[in-house]
């Protein structure tokens, strides 16, 4: 596997900023379902990773609040910039795990992207609504 930027394939799991295992060490493989090829691996993580997960984006809640409507879409947008900056590595990681055509993963980069640039520019008109 040829990333242009390697740092992408990771193979923890990431919680309250930090890229972790799973406590008790396992993990589950991930195949290429064309080759059978083992590609690396995911934390198998349980309920009380599950638990410090759900904490920790319960803890980062305020500060998310705090931030003005402007400075969350600038985060969105940055976002949607990594994901289209990224499209050719996300797209071959996605090729490679699920075994589609590597323009259709692209594709689904973009599409996926265009709902964070989406909401990136609603952040901007935040009409004090409550649906």
């Amino acid at each position: 596997m040829q990333l242009k930027d390697s740092t992408l394939f990771r193979q923890q799991a990431y919680i309250n900023g930090q890229w972790l295992d799973a406590d008790g060490g396992q993990s589950i493989k991930v195949n290429n379902p064309a080759t059978n090829e083992i590609l690396g691996t995911v934390p198998k993580m349980g309920a009380a990773e599950t638990r410090r997960a759900i904490e920790a984006a319960d803890k980062a809640l305020p500060a998310w609040r705090a931030l003005t409507a402007k400075e969350r879409g600038n985060k969105l947008r940055r976002w949607f910039e990594l994901m289209i900056e990224n499209q050719d590595d996300l797209g071959l990681l996605m090729t490679l795990e699920q075994g589609k055509p590597l323009a259709e993963a692209k594709g689904e980069i973009t599409y996926a992207a265009s709902f964070i640039e989406w909401f990136a520019e609603e952040a901007k008109r935040v009409y004090g609504d409550v649906i």
